[in-house]
């Protein structure tokens, strides 16, 4: 997502976009870094110590919650440049929306306390609390993200930017593991 090309359709913009989000290659490549104002958002937060720790959960697929926290806040920040939104805000939350800094898939089983889709956006409003400075529009980003699976929507146009940018990131990497795993299985000997 590099930077869309304007004279496709909107439908080849969508397969574009789907394809960008499930292919994690360019923040492994950091190519996020080639933008220069994007940086100037997120810097502090790409090298702190406790942002970098979310490489360790697996947040869908195979995707680590630091780097679907990368795409979100990537996605989300390009949408409001384009269309209207406070970018910096969108950045940022979006890079701090899931740093509930457990794994979800085993959270339960541990600690006992279901429903991590409720739960996560208020933990990782207290953590990104703990470690950044954030203002008022941020922290409401990150505490109404998962709308409408929490029933009060963000107040703002970035928050609903990071909002659809986290279902969109969300969907393509669940989306890309499950073809993976289906073309795995077609190319299993059959059994007799």
């Amino acid at each position: 997502m590099e930077h869309f090309k304007t004279d496709l359709t909107a439908g080849d913009r969508r397969s574009q976009a789907a394809q960008w989000a499930a292919d994690e290659t360019w923040v492994r490549c950091r190519k996020y870094e080639n933008d220069p104002e994007y940086m100037e958002c997120v810097k502090d937060i790409l090298a702190h110590p406790v942002f970098n720790s979310m490489d360790q959960y697996i947040q869908h697929g195979n995707t680590t919650c630091k780097t679907h926290c990368i795409q979100v806040s990537y996605l989300g920040y390009r949408i409001c440049r384009r269309y209207g939104g406070n970018w910096r805000s969108a950045a940022r939350a979006g890079l701090l929306h899931d740093l509930f800094l457990y794994d979800w898939h085993t959270h339960a089983r541990e600690t006992g306390e279901h429903f991590h889709g409720f739960t996560h956006p208020r933990r990782a409003l207290e953590n990104a609390c703990l470690h950044f400075q954030l203002t008022d529009e941020e922290q409401n980003i990150i505490l109404r993200h998962m709308w409408p699976l929490t029933p009060v929507p963000p107040t703002s146009a970035a928050g609903f930017a990071i909002v659809w940018a986290d279902k969109f990131c969300g969907g393509a990497e669940t989306l890309g593991r499950l073809r993976h795993l289906r073309l795995l299985r077609m190319l299993q000997p059959a059994r007799h």
